[in-house]
């Protein structure tokens, strides 16, 4: 983003197409999306795209590690209750399907192996060092905290936009979220907690 201060008009204009962007992101990716459907829907011209971002990846670095962010703000990890983390997880992806999507494309389009991001401890140390203190503390079953956040990450997007079997949708009847999220939280309760023998 340019070093000088938005005035209130540019921050809107700034906004309107991070929004635009975010969801002609996460339609067709990062080959696929295109800077003139972003800018007409946005009611800005490439000229000030580019002077924001620089560039059309660089937007939708920006889009995806805001995306990151988001969801380590609003679903912060409680180790000692990895199921219930599990089930915000659900919901959040529930919201917001379109944070699914990016990473999904970030993973085809750029990274199809190891970490997702360059700097993986940025968002990821405090998941790590909560887990770890959980399993010093009895709560979390042994093994490597990266291993458990995975699995349990995985579990929650058994439903998610990117599952290979089926995609829910905010839409669906509330008592079919409950069955899942019941179904959920017990899954990653039972494999997830330390062997009470």
């Amino acid at each position: 983003m340019a070093d000088q201060p938005l005035t209130s008009r540019g921050a809107a204009t700034y906004q309107r197409i991070l929004d635009v962007a975010t969801q002609e992101f996460a339609e067709h990716g990062i080959a696929g999306a295109r800077v003139e459907r972003i800018v007409a829907a946005a009611r800005t011209n490439k000229a000030q795209l580019y002077a924001y971002f620089g560039s059309k990846e660089r937007l939708f670095d920006a889009i995806f590690f805001g995306s990151l962010e988001r969801i380590v703000n609003v679903v912060p990890i409680d180790a000692a209750d990895l199921a219930d983390w599990a089930v915000r997880l659900y919901d959040e992806y529930l919201r917001r399907p379109d944070l699914i999507r990016l990473a999904t494309w970030a993973r085809l389009e750029r990274r199809p192996a190891g970490h997702l991001v360059d700097d993986p401890d940025r968002l990821e140390d405090h998941k790590l060092r909560a887990i770890a203190d959980a399993q010093a503390a009895g709560l979390v079953r042994q093994g490597d905290p990266f291993d458990v956040m995975a699995i349990v990450i995985a579990m929650s997007m058994a439903w998610s936009p990117v599952s290979n079997v089926y995609a829910a949708t905010a839409q669906e009847p509330p008592e079919l979220h409950e069955q899942r999220r019941a179904l959920l939280h017990e899954s990653v309760r039972r494999a997830m907690t330390a062997d009470q023998r």
